[in-house]
């Protein structure tokens, strides 16, 4: 877990100065003029493993903060990933359904998902179950575009999303949120919060259920349900040591086509950690954190049980020097297969150590990482990156990085046994990839605009292969190599009570091998968003485009663009007592992410809330 974000920001803040500026360098009017430069240039944590503001991190990142998750009050997580800059969102239908995320072109299992630091994942799939977390569990989002190998190790390819559950501070709080919607969808959540002489707390439960809708043509509609936990506890002793602890479980049912028949799968996802952080001298802090990921999934019309568990150790310390600081580290994990399949290995470790430094030379800064991971299955990989960034005036930083990264097999990539389908291949070796980026950021004031170009060469890629020619896959082999070029642009404003943001993507994913498009990647895309507060009413709406994409290899199985509309509205009608109402695919189109999956048509939820 890293540490609890409120504080490290209060910290940042306090070594920046007591005296809130603008961009410009000049004292802001009011509290609110503040908070609205912090949420235009938000302090981040994911890209450099300490808080540094969106311009200071020279990388591209998107913070989608609590506000934003409240007013558009999803139903999945990915909701407000989707057409963000450099995202790309497939779903095999909604509620519950197989999701994955692209992060500027590089597959789901290259975009790693953290939760307060702990990586979740399947070990046999090799990408997280994005679809089974709840968004009302979360207060705060951080995507990191581009590869951070050198500070997260395998899969960070493309990028890293960080999910961050609340932390609690002030008087006891209660909340309560009921409501439902189309497709009898039903919604509960509650929570208690507070902190005192040094202790925070924050638990919280919520229970979704949903009848769905027809995914398939033909086969009915498809429930879903989730029932999901948190707890999260911490205290800071006098001398500033601290200790805190973390659990998560989601667990729950979904349905789904099973080849003409009805089927479900049972799952279960959980994360749980505990860590300690030590101030050693005031230049140096030291943190050792213990946790434990469990991805879980039966499938009884099947037969088949997928448990994955991933326990890990890490011990990660910074030390100040004058305005440069230094982390180092390092990281011991083991894998762990349960399974109705017999794989041929069922656990594997990896070791690995990590160093960064963040140097400030202003106008000029300096970020260069290196790790090196050792892993039982695979061998050794050493990954690093460079990033440099120039401040051209008061207004404007420009940077420019290169990074490395790599894609570890899979435990199926390397282990499956042959079941007369498919075999694993033991001898694969990991993807890697090289990155290069050119940015530029401008912070002006209430208002913001971030251009960003790239290139990323990955070799060897893991690729299932048909080696007798009957037409069937048979194994996975490293055969492929891509190339992929993108451009970003991100701005926002927020003036006058409206808070405007806007983002265009375009991306060039391509097989270097055969010349076609990776499929299930959108190659442009754009997402606006706009919300007005109207004294104790908001209103507001998202609009998503994406043109076509492919659901084959070879470019043959064409899915159509898409737009959609997606509308809300709140009002605090009384003291603590607040609704909402939300409207999705008001225009009700029909669209493919993944081919013969059905998403969504027009849906309605209300909520009621108290407390909070």
């Amino acid at each position: 877990m890293t540490t609890p974000l409120s504080r490290r920001l209060t910290a940042s803040a306090l070594c920046f100065g007591v005296v809130p500026l603008t961009a410009s360098g000049q004292p802001l009017d009011s509290d609110a003029d503040a908070a609205e430069a912090v949420a235009l240039n938000p302090l981040v944590v994911t890209a450099t493993l300490a808080p540094r503001t969106a311009d200071q991190s020279l990388a591209s990142v998107t913070v989608i903060d609590e506000a934003d998750l409240r007013r558009q009050d999803p139903t999945d997580i990915t909701d407000v990933l989707r057409a963000q800059p450099g995202v790309d969102v497939t779903s095999n239908g909604g509620f519950g359904k197989t999701t994955s995320v692209y992060i500027r072109g590089a597959g789901s299992q290259s975009t790693p998902l953290l939760i307060d630091g702990i990586r979740l994942r399947s070990a046999t799939a090799g990408s997280p179950s994005w679809q089974f977390l709840d968004p009302r569990m979360f207060d705060r989002v951080e995507v990191v575009r581009g590869p951070r190998g050198s500070l997260y190790g395998a899969d960070a390819v493309g990028g890293v999303v960080q999910l961050f559950t609340p932390e609690g501070e002030g008087d006891p709080t209660p909340s309560i949120t009921l409501g439902g919607g189309s497709f009898d969808t039903r919604r509960a959540s509650a929570s208690l919060s507070g902190a005192e002489s040094g202790t925070r707390y924050y638990v919280a439960a919520s229970r979704l259920e949903s009848d769905g809708y027809e995914i398939v043509d033909g086969e009915g509609d498809k429930g879903y349900d989730n029932t999901t936990g948190l707890m999260r506890l911490s205290h800071t002793f006098t001398g500033g040591a601290e200790l805190g602890v973390l659990g998560l479980r989601a667990r729950g049912n979904t349905e789904f086509d099973a080849y003409g028949s009805p089927g479900d799968i049972g799952y279960v996802q959980q994360v749980a950690g505990i860590y300690g952080e030590l101030p050693v001298t005031e230049a140096w802090s030291s943190r050792l954190t213990l946790s434990e990921a469990r991805d879980e999934q039966e499938t009884p019309v099947y037969g088949s049980v997928f448990d994955t568990r991933t326990r890990t150790a890490r011990w990660e310390n910074t030390l100040a020097f004058g305005r440069h600081e230094l982390v180092a580290g390092a990281e011991y994990a083991r894998d762990e297969v349960d399974s109705s399949t017999a794989f041929d290995e069922g656990s594997r470790d990896n070791t690995a150590v990590f160093t960064q430094a963040l140097m400030d030379f202003s106008p000029l800064s300096v970020q260069a990482s290196l790790r090196h991971d050792d892993n039982e299955a695979y061998g050794e990989e050493t990954t690093g990156s460079l990033a440099l960034g120039v401040a051209l005036d008061e207004t404007h930083t420009l940077r420019a990085s290169y990074g490395t990264a790599f894609r570890a097999p899979t435990f199926n990539d390397l282990y499956y046994p042959d079941d007369g389908f498919y075999e694993g291949n033991p001898d694969l070796e990991a993807e890697t990839s090289d990155t290069y980026e050119l940015g530029i950021r401008g912070q002006m004031g209430r208002g913001f605009w971030d251009l960003a170009v790239y290139q990323s060469d990955i070799d060897d890629m893991i690729t299932t292969v048909d080696t007798d020619g009957d037409g069937r896959v048979d194994t996975s082999e490293n055969v492929d190599r891509a190339r992929i070029r993108g451009v970003e642009v991100a701005t926002g404003a927020d003036v006058n009570d409206w808070t405007l943001r806007a983002a265009l993507t375009y991306t060039d994913p391509e097989n270097r091998e055969t010349g076609n498009q990776l499929k299930r990647r959108a190659t442009q895309s754009l997402r606006l968003d706009a919300d007005r507060a109207l004294g104790d009413w908001s209103l507001g709406g998202s609009f998503i485009a994406q043109n076509h994409r492919y659901d084959d290899d070879k470019n043959e199985d064409r899915l159509p663009g898409f737009g959609l509309v997606n509308l809300r509205a709140g009002w605090a009608f009384a003291p603590g007592w607040s609704t909402r109402v939300t409207l999705e695919n008001v225009l009700d189109r029909d669209y493919e992410t993944a081919g013969g999956y059905n998403s969504p048509g027009r849906a309605a939820y209300l909520s009621l809330s108290f407390g909070g």
